[in-house]
Order: structure tokens, then C-alpha cells, then sequence
């Protein structure tokens, strides 16, 4: 009898020990783990259109430089595409403007309009599908007019300029410099030697050959008056 007592004791003591253990664990699956918030940044529109017209100038260059790899038709649109989404994910990441009616709402949704519809052109583009690829972007079309004109609305000048590969700085110009990098030497005038007069001795000997020659005629002169005068004997 004191066995079964003791044992009943026991099994009591491990069914509490089994509850009270199953509780706590309710409790720790129930208490809800503390969220953490973040505010987004509030700007003021000029720097709003500072940081924007940055975002973008940087992504329209990229754009225009995508036609010079050889990744063909759907490596292109897959290159656009991404471009144009990760612009649009930076812009939203900017923060709020200051003033709610000023139209960036507009803008930003303009912005993932257009990368949604630049992924529809990639998406055409992979599959092969010429119908539905034309429609795509024609669509994209749209979608990047309706972009340049929010951002036109809001001010942001880059953002409404059309993709465009950057242009060489006007420091790069080759404007008296040669190719190899290193400037060219000026060119400088040779002046034409002045003509030498004739040596003395030449002169001199033509003098004496213009003489002599009219004293051998005088000779020959004065010889023949000369045997004329002599009679024969």
C-alpha cells in the first residue's frame, strides 16, 4: 500500500513538472517579437531634384552606352530592364518630399510604371514572342514619355532628358596635341639662304681671258701692219 502511494506521488509530481514545461512553452510562442519602424526621410524639393537629377543622369548614361555590346536582343532588354528598376527602387529610396501636393507621388509612379514595362519588353524579348514584343515596347515607349513629363512637371531636368551615352569632356580635346599624348613641337620658318656671289678668282680669270683675247687680236693686227711695210729687197 505505501508502494502505490509513493508511486501515485511520483506520477502526480511528473505530470505537473510535464504541465508547468508545455506552459512556459506556450508563453514564449505566443509573445510576439518587437517590430522596428523605420521613418522614411523627409526632404525638401531642391534636394529632392538634386539627388534625383543624380540618380538619373547616371542611369540615362548607362542606358545609352547598352547598344554597343554585342549581348543581342533579349541580353539588351534584360539590361535596360534592370536599369530602369533599380532607378526606380533608388528614387523611392530617397524619402518623402516635404510638401505631399508638390507631385513626386506622380513621378515615382511614373518611374515604376516604366520599369514594369521595360520588364514586359524583356520578359517579349526572352520568350521570342514578336506580337506581344512589339506591344511591349510600344508600351515602354509610352510609359518613358509619361516619365519625362512627371519628371518635367516636378523639375527634375536629367530625369526628362532621353537616354544618352556620355559625351567626351571638352579637356579631352587633341587640339595641339599629337595622338601619342605628348604636344608638338611648333613649327618654325626656314629662311632661304641668300645666293653667294661668284669667287673672286672667277671673276678675275674671265676678266683675264676677255683681255687676253683682245690683245691676241691686237697682235695679230700689229704683225700683219708690220711685215705689210717690208719691200722686197
Amino acid at each position: 500500500m505505501g508502494v502505490l502511494w509513493r508511486l501515485s506521488a511520483v506520477l502526480s509530481l511528473l505530470a505537473l513538472a510535464i504541465a508547468g514545461c508545455g506552459g512556459g512553452g506556450g508563453d514564449e510562442s505566443t509573445a510576439a517579437a518587437p517590430v522596428e519602424t523605420t521613418e522614411a526621410a523627409v526632404l525638401s524639393k531642391e534636394e529632392l531634384v538634386a539627388q534625383g537629377n543624380a540618380i538619373c543622369a547616371e542611369v540615362n548614361a548607362a542606358v545609352g552606352t547598352v547598344g554597343s555590346t554585342s549581348s543581342g536582343a533579349a541580353g539588351e532588354a534584360a539590361q535596360v530592364a534592370g536599369l530602369y528598376g533599380g532607378m526606380a527602387e533608388r528614387l523611392k529610396g530617397l524619402g518623402a518630399p516635404s510638401d505631399e501636393s508638390s507631385g513626386y507621388a506622380e513621378f515615382i509612379a511614373s518611374a515604376e510604371a516604366l520599369a514594369q514595362a521595360e520588364d514586359d519588353v524583356k520578359l517579349a524579348s526572352e520568350r521570342e514572342e514578336g506580337e506581344a514584343l512589339s506591344e511591349a515596347e510600344s508600351e515602354a515607349s509610352s510609359a518613358l514619355s509619361a516619365f519625362q513629363s512627371e519628371a518635367t512637371s516636378f523639375g527634375l531636368e536629367d530625369c526628362a532628358e532621353a537616354p544618352a551615352a556620355p559625351t567626351p569632356s571638352s579637356g579631352e580635346s587633341t587640339g595641339g596635341v599629337e595622338s601619342g599624348g605628348e604636344e608638338a613641337a611648333p613649327e618654325t620658318e626656314v629662311e632661304a639662304a641668300p645666293e653667294e656671289a661668284p669667287p673672286a678668282e672667277e671673276e678675275a680669270a674671265g676678266g683675264g681671258a676677255a683681255a687676253g683675247g683682245g690683245t691676241e687680236g691686237g697682235g695679230a693686227g700689229t704683225g700683219g701692219s708690220s711685215s705689210g711695210g717690208i719691200g722686197p729687197g
